[in-house]
């Protein structure tokens, strides 16, 4: 038994080891967005703002003020009210009565074979009339210059596509445990700086900002391309790699933020869709997943008052390092540095929720997604 959780940990150290040297080099190797100069006005090409919002009535106004007062010599907003049964479609209404730029698009029905959010953000971007195409959340906030910076990046560095990761705003104990940790999962999971190496299959896509030219968007098939894939924003990124376009990701100041979901039991209703389809609906990558998290982020923590000598030492290194990870991604995301001490407790919760994914998707036969259920054999059949 003893040589089990020594090899068990060894293997944990080497992990940590070897992905934490590798996320700190690729952090250094991603441009941030306010240090580029912001494009003149002669340099600015029209941008489409597409959102699709459902039932947003609370978080909607604050977000569409910011999209609505961007220092931007040319772009419009296309909102996509997708069968909202609040005063969302009211609110986007009075708004376009007042901005000639807002466009609004009201979904009755959804078509078969569609989810509802790329539904929307198809029907929208059809309607774009910007050279780039800039997809987001009708809960997302904007800096008046971001688009300026944004479009200034991807012309330097000669970009197709481009992903901000925008700052996520939490509140309470609970939230940041979960989001701090969630996080550098997203880091040493994702690795978005292999986003722009072409000979890396990493690709990456973030629903709260991502921009691309439009003969890019054409060209990869559009939203049709992804009418039943869950994490649709991911997974645009994807086509755009494969596509062979160039892609990029820039970590943001405070250019973009989002308050993603309020309080523990928000955050982990809120990724019950989520969380199975990211591991492609497959059980055998579910068990992989959970059992990684555990060897990784919890076995470490539990082993180091329980062993002694070499063994310890095996533990020891690991922690060590998974609190030095989560310091630093702390300090990026503007938590208390103390979060990086609640590791184990954040990869725990996370481990539960995609087992919670997992069972209620499969429970279900499908997942719920605005108020429309979704069959899992066709969610996996139309899955990219």
């Amino acid at each position: 038994m003893n040589l089990l959780v020594k090899v068990l940990l060894s293997i944990s150290a080497l992990i940590w080891i070897v992905q934490s040297l590798r996320a700190g080099l690729g952090v250094l190797s991603l441009p941030r967005l306010g240090s580029f100069p912001p494009l003149a006005d002669p340099d600015c090409p029209r941008i489409s703002i597409v959102f699709a919002a459902r039932n947003e009535e609370e978080k909607l106004p604050a977000a569409l003020r910011s999209m609505l007062a961007l220092d931007y010599p040319s772009y419009d907003v296309i909102a996509v009210d997708d069968r909202s049964d609040d005063d969302t479609g009211a609110i986007l209404d009075a708004a376009a009565r007042l901005h000639s730029r807002l466009k609004v698009i009201h979904v009755a029905n959804l078509p078969l074979e569609w989810l509802g959010k790329p539904h929307a953000l198809q029907l929208g971007c059809e309607e774009a009339t910007g050279s780039w195409i800039v997809l987001t959340d009708a809960d997302v906030h904007f800096m008046p210059d971001v688009l300026r910076l944004a479009t200034s990046l991807a012309r330097e560095q000669k970009i197709d596509h481009l992903s901000l990761l925008a700052r996520i705003e939490m509140v309470g104990f609970w939230e940041h445990v979960v989001l701090t940790y969630f996080a550098l999962g997203f880091w040493l999971g994702v690795e978005p700086w292999q986003a722009i190496n072409p000979r890396s299959a990493r690709y990456i896509g973030v629903g709260a900002f991502q921009m691309l030219r439009r003969e890019v968007y054409d060209a990869i098939g559009q939203h049709r391309r992804l009418a039943m894939e869950v994490i649709e924003d991911m997974k645009l990124g994807k086509l755009v790699k494969q596509g062979g376009y160039r892609s990029q990701v820039a970590l943001v100041n405070d250019e973009v933020s989002v308050r993603w979901h309020a309080g523990l039991g928000n955050l982990v209703r809120g990724t019950t869709k989520n969380f199975f389809a990211a591991s492609s609906f497959s059980l055998t990558f579910v068990a992989l997943q959970i059992f990684g998290l555990l060897l990784t982020s919890v076995l470490p923590w539990v082993a180091l008052p329980w062993t002694h000598g070499v063994t310890r030492l095996l533990a020891a290194i690991p922690a060590a390092i998974s609190v030095m990870a989560q310091f630093a991604i702390a300090r990026e995301v503007r938590a208390s540095p103390l979060y990086a001490l609640t590791h184990p407790i954040g990869a725990l919760i996370f481990a539960w929720m995609v087992l919670r994914s997992t069972i209620v998707t499969l429970r279900q036969g499908g997942i719920i997604w605005r108020d429309t259920f979704y069959p899992l054999a066709d969610l996996r059949r139309g899955s990219v």
